[in-house]
């Protein structure tokens, strides 16, 4: 498994989900980063960054809402690597986007080996086995072919797909609120399983929208999985969203401070 060596204060970040709809949850991810480049030695964003990617040739032609986010980004890795990850929004994210802002690509999952000690570390979104239709969605937007084919459409073409992605996907998530909303969290399982599987103490994961620490027992060990926040500070009352911060201490949330 890919092993990142971070040492010192680290950030993690995810489930941001900027867009030109989400103004203020850019401007409040502006902050993050700044506050991140004097105060942490890392930066990881594993994933949903953004609400869609649809490619990493739209930075050639940024609209400005984006342009500003990586060249936000781009002024942390001048003093602070950065690493990005791939949700279920932005799973398209590559080396052209990486290079372009000067971060580089977390491996999936990634083994962070802290000043804590080991953190397994990855988006979330492959331990909701329960939601069958989502894990059917999610093996076919990572094939390698789908993607090569979505990829050789027009910007304008594979815009209009995103968006009909989200709405169904909206619907979808809003059907299953309405009956079982447990799908769409973890399989306790498939948790289980990975921390047997790699026999870290600690996972952190995003994806879920469901911040908490669990503390857990596993092969009579203790465990413990922390999920990050989701941000929204543009559509949600009161505003949300934070990071958590690992260091020679333990893990610890911070919350945006908004208005």
């Amino acid at each position: 498994m890919n092993k990142l060596t971070l040492p010192g204060t680290i950030w993690v970040a995810s489930d941001m989900h900027l867009g030109p709809a989400t103004p203020a949850t850019s401007e409040a991810f502006l902050g993050f980063l700044e506050a991140a480049a004097a105060e942490a030695s890392a930066v990881l964003l594993p994933g949903d960054i953004f609400d869609a990617w649809i490619g990493d040739d739209v930075i050639r032609q940024a609209p400005p809402w984006l342009a500003t986010v990586l060249q936000a980004i781009k002024r942390t890795t001048n003093t602070t690597p950065v690493w990005l990850g791939r949700g279920n929004r932005d799973f398209l994210i590559g080396q052209e986007l990486a290079e372009t802002v000067g971060a580089r690509l977390l491996p999936e999952p990634a083994m962070l080996d802290t000043d804590y000690g080991l953190v397994l570390l990855t988006h979330g979104d492959e331990l909701c086995l329960d939601d069958e239709a989502y894990q059917a969605f999610r093996a076919m937007v990572r094939d390698p072919r789908w993607q090569q084919e979505f990829l050789g459409k027009s910007i304008p073409e594979r815009l209009a797909l995103a968006q009909q992605a989200r709405g169904e996907s909206k619907a979808a998530t809003q059907a299953l609120q309405a009956s079982r909303a447990d799908i769409m969290d973890v399989n306790p399982g498939a948790v289980e399983a990975l921390f047997r599987d790699t026999g870290v103490p600690t996972l952190v994961h995003g994806h879920t929208h469901r911040p908490y620490r669990h503390v857990l027992e596993v092969a009579g060990r203790r465990r413990e999985r922390w999920v990050l926040p989701d941000w929204d500070c543009d559509h949600a009352q009161p505003p949300r969203g934070g990071w958590l911060a690992i260091d020679r201490d333990g893990l610890q949330f911070f919350d945006l401070e908004v208005a």
